[in-house]
Formats: C-alpha cells, sequence, structure tokens
C-alpha cells in the first residue's frame, strides 16, 4: 500500500487532501443540507418537524410575509421579516464603517512600529481571542451596566449627575459588535499597510501633494485590498449575529440572528427558522462571491 502511494503522486495528494476534504463535507456541507430539508417541511404539533415530513414552500412565504402566519393579528405587518433583515443589513455596514475607521489608524500605527513593538501591538490585538467570545461579551456588559465601571467614572469625575443609560439599547449592541469584531478589521488592513512602500508618500510630498491628498491618492488605493477584506471579514458575522444582541440589547434590538435563535429555541419552530438561516446565507454568499469577481488577485490574497 505504501509502496502504491510513493510511485503515484496523483494517490499523495488525493491521501492529503481527503481528510479536509471530508470534514467539510461532514460537518459544513451535511448541516447545510439537513437546514435545506428541514425549511422545505411542515412544523411538528409540539415543535420540530412533522414526521413523516410534509413537504411545503410555506416557510419562504412567511418569511416574506409575515401575514401568513397562523400567530398573525389583523394589523400584521406583511414586511415584518424583510425589515428585520433590513434592519440587520444597516447595522451591519455601520459596525463594519465604524471599525474599518478605527481600525485603520492603529493598523497604520502598528506598521509604523520597529519590529519589537510591532510584535508587542500584534499579541495585543491578538489576545482578546484568547478569551471565549460570550465572556468578553458579558465584560463588557459590566462595564457598561448602571453601577458599570465607566458610569462609577464619570460619576466620580462629576462628568454626568446620574448613572447613563448604556445598556440594552442599538448604542450598546453597536458597542458591543465593534469590541468583538475589530481585530477582524485590523488584521487584513494591518498586513496591506505593512507591505506599502511608504517612500510613495515621500515621493507625492515632494511633487506638492498635501499629506490628505496623498493619503487619499496614493496610500488608500494601494493598501484598499486590505480594507476591502477587513469589510467582509467584518460584515459577514455581523449580520448574523445573535449573540450580542441579545445580551447587550437584552431583547430590545431585534436583528435576524437573534430571530433566528428564538426560531430554535423558544418558538421550536425549525423549519421557519431554518428557512430564514438559508436566506441569510444565500444573501451573504451573494455578496462574498461579489467580492472574489470583482476584487483583484492582491485583494484576494489578503483573506
Amino acid at each position: 500500500m505504501l509502496k502504491f502511494f510513493r510511485r503515484n503522486k496523483g494517490s499523495q495528494l488525493f491521501g492529503l487532501i481527503s481528510p479536509g476534504v471530508l470534514w467539510i463535507l461532514i460537518f459544513f456541507n451535511l448541516p447545510l443540507l439537513i437546514m435545506l430539508f428541514i425549511s422545505v417541511v411542515e412544523r411538528g404539533r409540539a415543535g420540530g418537524i412533522k414526521i413523516p415530513p410534509v413537504y411545503t414552500v410555506e416557510n419562504y412565504r412567511q418569511l416574506f410575509n409575515a401575514c401568513v402566519s397562523q400567530f398573525a393579528g389583523p394589523e400584521c405587518n406583511s414586511f415584518l421579516y424583510l425589515g428585520i433583515f433590513g434592519h440587520s443589513v444597516r447595522m451591519g455596514l455601520l459596525v463594519t464603517f465604524l471599525c474599518i475607521v478605527l481600525g485603520y489608524p492603529l493598523a497604520y500605527f502598528m506598521a509604523k512600529q520597529k519590529p519589537i513593538w510591532r510584535d508587542t501591538l500584534m499579541i495585543l490585538v491578538i489576545i482578546p481571542f484568547w478569551t471565549n467570545f460570550l465572556v468578553r461579551t458579558y465584560a463588557l456588559k459590566s462595564v457598561l451596566a448602571t453601577e458599570g465601571l465607566l458610569n462609577s467614572f464619570l460619576m466620580n469625575l462629576h462628568l454626568v449627575n446620574q448613572p447613563l443609560n448604556l445598556l440594552f439599547n442599538e448604542f450598546a449592541v453597536v458597542i458591543g459588535l465593534i469590541y468583538g469584531y475589530l481585530p477582524f478589521a485590523i488584521l487584513p488592513m494591518y498586513t496591506s499597510i505593512e507591505k506599502f512602500d511608504h517612500t510613495l508618500m515621500e515621493a507625492a510630498a515632494d511633487l506638492g501633494a498635501s499629506p490628505r491628498r496623498a493619503f487619499l491618492r496614493v496610500m488608500l488605493p494601494m493598501t484598499l485590498p486590505g480594507v476591502v477584506a477587513a469589510l467582509v471579514l467584518v460584515f459577514v458575522p455581523v449580520v448574523g449575529a445573535f449573540i450580542t444582541p441579545d445580551i447587550m440589547g437584552g431583547g430590545k434590538v431585534e436583528m435576524i440572528g437573534t430571530l433566528i435563535n428564538r426560531q430554535f429555541g423558544v418558538a421550536r419552530n425549525w423549519p421557519f427558522g431554518s428557512a430564514m438561516s438559508m436566506v441569510l446565507m444565500l444573501l451573504v454568499l451573494i455578496g462574498v462571491i461579489a467580492y472574489f469577481r470583482s476584487g483583484s488577485e492582491e485583494s484576494r490574497s489578503v483573506l
């Protein structure tokens, strides 16, 4: 057997890639197929799915028209779920924009440091990944709480007379999402900025360009692949986020991730939750495919 693999290079390649391929097929593609199957069957009387399965497209109809739901009242909003999708996209765009605006200067500062300080700053950026995301979210919640660290600090400095309402609103959700996904924006932008030839900025200055003009016309276009990669890496998980909106929003900020989580958990409406998951995945997939088809080879290599 070993002699056969040594002689046949194709078999060697197959032997190397087969574990990874099997892993993807079993733990990624198979769950997606199961979810697709659940999305086109009827809900069971006690939740889950009906056994034997009864196939239907009612789950997708309900997604685009909430008034077909058996629980819909006379004043139902037929665009309820589409509105939640739209709100999730808006939140995703806002958080992505803020992560890029905050992360680009930090990435630039890191790239300009000496190697020893650069490595130290890189470790500080990566450290949050060593802690569970749920634990970090609860830690941030304790900081923003009414009697938390931030309110105590502001009141001790007499900057405010009473604690600020920093939790259970969109502000808290945005702060939580930025806190969780800012490293995903910094790392690809740092990679692009580190490769940038900074003597080009000096050449632009010698030719009479102001620092602002040199940045907009020289540096930003050449580091744009990192910015676009950061956009994809932040926007995709933020749109479907449910832990941060649920904890920081306190159930008052509805996003598609929290709605899907509730359908699988409290409502036990697996078919409808699966239908929403498939539509969300399709929308994200369209955006990622558009990025890879329109982006250059350099921008794709950053990811």
